[in-house]
């Protein structure tokens, strides 16, 4: 719908007429605009340059700057999106940063909104102060795709909702006339229940224990202070709070990403040296794996195919090798097993 990809078959219509979309370009020119999940902003420019980006209006700059503000600040009053024009993108918290990326759509005409998964970096109160805006816009003619799995959320602010599974529309409801229970069937193809049942937990030893830990972020700022817990064999522990509390220079100290400040880490009864010796390869080779919560910058290389990327940290291992070479057949044949095990999407590895 936004011209990176093409059709192989079937047809858009804007406004009830056929159109081809070919570029992003072509979108905006459509009046279609699209905020995605993962934000495409130049973090060290300011949010005038980032909305200016690509639309800037005139061979002098300063005078399009001039414009770009007024009619920035003509938005924010309108749809209630407020943000410092001149703040750096990287200064900004998620909740402002995504609305910036709206103002940009806005900026351009946009009068059709796709968001692509709008509140999977958002916090439940950004996420609420999201869905009235959406509401805003709505009330002002706007016409928004919403692209969610999140039942709440199709619950609480959509009008029609149609569901995909495997690729295929599967079904159109009214949001009105349908509940959270028909769309989790819908979505997976099979009766969901939608609680946990479960019995007691029966935890074994303790594999895992953290004593009396201190970590700092990159500015010297305590970020964790003197924790400790410990976690079984057979048993789930989760840690709540809201981003910024801690919990990701806590999780980087004991993968051995980040250096502790003081404390210790127990792996099975064996210290994990946090505060200097711990690197993430020993841990590896220990049984400890780390999934980051930021899996584009931190746990994937997005050029790599998906067989290359199973096997990133892991790639010296016996069975990825053939001499001083990789096994490539044996790393995509081990792709295609932990695909189909885990029913990993998309089902498509590449066999050679």
């Amino acid at each position: 719908l936004y011209g990176f990809y093409q059709a192989d078959s079937g047809q858009i219509e804007v406004d009830g007429k056929p159109v081809t979309i070919n570029t992003p370009n072509d979108a905006i020119a459509m009046g279609i605009g699209m905020v995605y999940q993962h934000f495409m902003l130049v973090e060290n420019f300011t949010v005038l340059e980032n909305v200016m980006l690509g639309a800037e209006g005139a061979q002098l700059i300063s005078g399009s700057i001039t414009k770009a503000r007024k009619e920035l600040k003509r938005l924010e009053e309108e749809y209630a999106l407020q943000v410092d024009t001149d703040a750096i993108i990287e200064e900004l918290p998620v909740g402002l940063q995504q609305r910036v990326e709206i103002l940009k759509a806005l900026y351009r005409g946009a009068e059709i909104l796709i968001l692509d998964e709008p509140t999977g970096v958002l916090t439940p109160a950004e996420a609420d102060h999201l869905f009235r805006i959406l509401e805003q816009l709505k009330e002002q003619g706007k016409t928004i795709v919403l692209i969610t799995h999140k039942l709440r959320e199709i619950m609480a602010v959509t009008d029609n909702v149609s569901v995909m599974r495997q690729g295929e529309m599967v079904a159109t409801r009214k949001t009105s006339e349908t509940s959270v229970e028909e769309l989790a069937e819908l979505m997976v193809g099979r009766h969901v229940l939608l609680r946990v049942e479960k019995g007691e937990a029966k935890p074994g030893a303790v594999k895992l224990s953290v004593e009396n830990l201190t970590v700092k972020d990159g500015r010297g700022v305590v970020m964790v202070d003197n924790v400790s817990f410990d976690v079984r064999a057979g048993e789930i522990v989760g840690i709540a709070g809201v981003a910024g509390n801690g919990q990701s220079q806590m999780i980087e100290a004991i993968a051995g990403i980040r250096r502790a400040e003081t404390g210790r880490v127990l792996l099975d009864g064996e210290p994990i040296g946090v505060t200097g010796e711990a690197d993430p390869f020993m841990l590896r080779k220990r049984g400890m794996a780390h999934v980051p919560e930021d899996r584009h910058h931190m746990g994937l290389v997005l050029q790599f195919e998906e067989n290359e990327n199973s096997i990133l940290g892991y790639h010296g291992d016996a069975e990825y090798v053939n001499g001083p070479m990789l096994d490539i057949d044996g790393i995509r044949s081990d792709a295609r097993d932990k695909i189909e095990k885990y029913d990993i999407r998309p089902p498509n590895c590449r066999l050679k």
